[in-house]
């Protein structure tokens, strides 16, 4: 009698290095010269809260089979979402099929041996808890619930708490085989403050690993509340001149445009502005910033890369100076470097290099102090749009925040633009002391000298 689909998937989840092995030699017998695989699994709870009503719950669960298949300086890959043996033997085939017909790259290829890693550190990644639906609808309820009750809190656009729980299994003809679990508990809240066309809008969430490890979603929703409120009667600004501080969630969209600026596509391609900066000056000396993939219940820590390399602690920024790029065995043999452990995989795409727990080190000066050393200036927090060109380094985003008068938040400001150039932001650079790890990049609050703040 024929196998059912589902005892065959059970199979491959119960004993995921048997089942990889199997169909990678399945592709080595049908004529690839290297490969690896990845088999993923996934399931997500959410629960969304309106006004006091509960207005949706959501449970998802997926699976898929990511076959990349090598021939000489060829590569493809092929994906799947049943574990069948009839689709594995298709998925094998048209893997080797479509490698035959791909273009030549020169920099492909999976890492030698004695590349890979071989001790994989337990990085606490997985809440052996899995939440129930009663309770995300208790967490979205008490965030929404807390911020509704706040005097001046005229509307919600509702809460969200969410769960999911991810399994990989890579694999790969060098003989590496590695496995990760990982958790998220995740809560959100958006409130509006002020009535007809003077209503404000602001949000507050969060993410961690372990529940034990969430925000109180009460202290969530009054934040979200807090922020809405302090929006209302914001004011236009004529253009000017202005030292610039940006709160924590805003100031990590800087150190999101360092890393897309150091990421190894970039530099081979010639397309960043810090291509030719490699052990040289980019920030003020006391700025340090670290990528740390090995950070107990970090959001996005990692003991093996995308491509089975070990991964480290790295300060890609040390003392102001870049220390080097984010590689992946591609972009580093390309460049003729090292690879950093730093490959990525999503879905069913090539690797690619990208960050883990990246962040700025906290500095010692005190976000109140670093205000009132600015005495007039504009504090930031919220960035809207992408006018960042890496390329040139020229930065030009919409703007919302609140002037600074006598070295303290004076009023709201909102429909402004901030522009200059990223070395120039980069080089003057200064930390604030209120570092938080919450989002997988993280920063504490920071300080521009001069930006064109423009308004009316």
């Amino acid at each position: 009698m024929e196998t059912s689909l589902a005892t065959l998937q059970k199979h491959a989840l119960d004993d995921p290095a048997g089942f990889l092995g199997d169909v990678l030699a399945r592709t080595k017998k049908a004529g690839a010269d290297s490969a690896d695989t990845m088999l993923g699994e996934s399931q997500s709870l959410s629960a969304e809260r309106r006004l006091g009503n509960t207005e949706g719950l959501e449970r998802s669960e997926s699976r898929d089979l990511t076959l990349r298949v090598l021939i000489g300086k060829r590569q493809a890959i092929v994906s799947a979402t049943d574990l069948s043996d009839k689709t594995v033997a298709a998925l094998v085939e048209r893997g080797i099929a479509m490698a035959r017909l791909a273009p030549e790259d020169p920099f492909i290829g999976i890492a030698e041996p004695a590349q890979l890693a071989r001790s994989l550190t337990d990085l606490d990644t997985a809440d052996a808890a899995d939440p129930s639906p009663e309770t995300l609808d208790a967490r979205a309820a008490a965030a929404e619930d807390a911020a509704l009750a706040v005097k001046g809190i005229t509307n919600s656009e509702g809460a969200q708490a969410g769960w999911g729980r991810s399994r990989l299994h890579f694999a790969a003809t060098n003989g590496f085989f590695g496995s990760v679990t990982q958790t998220r508990h995740s809560v959100a809240v958006a409130v509006l403050a002020g009535e007809g066309t003077a209503m404000e809008r602001d949000d507050d969430y969060a993410v961690a690993i372990h529940a034990s490890d969430l925000r109180d979603p009460a202290e969530i929703g009054r934040s979200a509340a807090e922020r809405a409120l302090r929006r209302l009667n914001p004011r236009k600004m004529a253009t000017t001149k202005a030292p610039v501080m940006f709160e924590p969630r805003a100031a990590v969209s800087l150190i999101g445009h360092l890393s897309g600026a150091i990421n190894g596509q970039a530099i081979a391609r010639g397309t960043s502005f810090l291509k030719d900066k490699n052990g040289k000056p980019v920030f003020a000396p006391r700025i340090t910033i670290v990528d740390d993939p090995l950070r107990r219940r970090g959001l996005r820590s990692r003991a093996f890369d995308g491509e089975g390399l070990p991964t480290a602690r790295r300060a890609l920024i040390e003392n102001g100076v870049l220390t080097g790029f984010l590689l992946d065995l591609a972009t580093a043999r390309q460049l003729k470097m090292t690879a950093t452990g730093s490959a990525t995989r999503g879905g069913s795409g090539l690797p690619s290099p990208s960050t883990s727990n990246l962040y700025l080190e906290a500095g010692a000066t005190a976000p109140e102090r670093m205000m009132a050393e600015i005495g007039t200036g504009l504090y930031v927090t919220e960035l809207i749009g992408m006018g960042v060109n890496l390329v040139t380094g020229d930065y030009s985003r919409g703007a919302a925040g609140f002037w600074i008068e006598n070295g303290e938040r004076a009023y709201p400001v909102s429909e402004i633009t901030i522009a200059g150039t990223l070395p120039e932001m980069f080089a003057g650079l200064e930390a604030a002391s209120d570092l938080t790890f919450r989002w997988g990049t993280d920063s504490p609050s920071v300080r521009v000298p001069a930006m064109t703040v423009a308004g009316r």
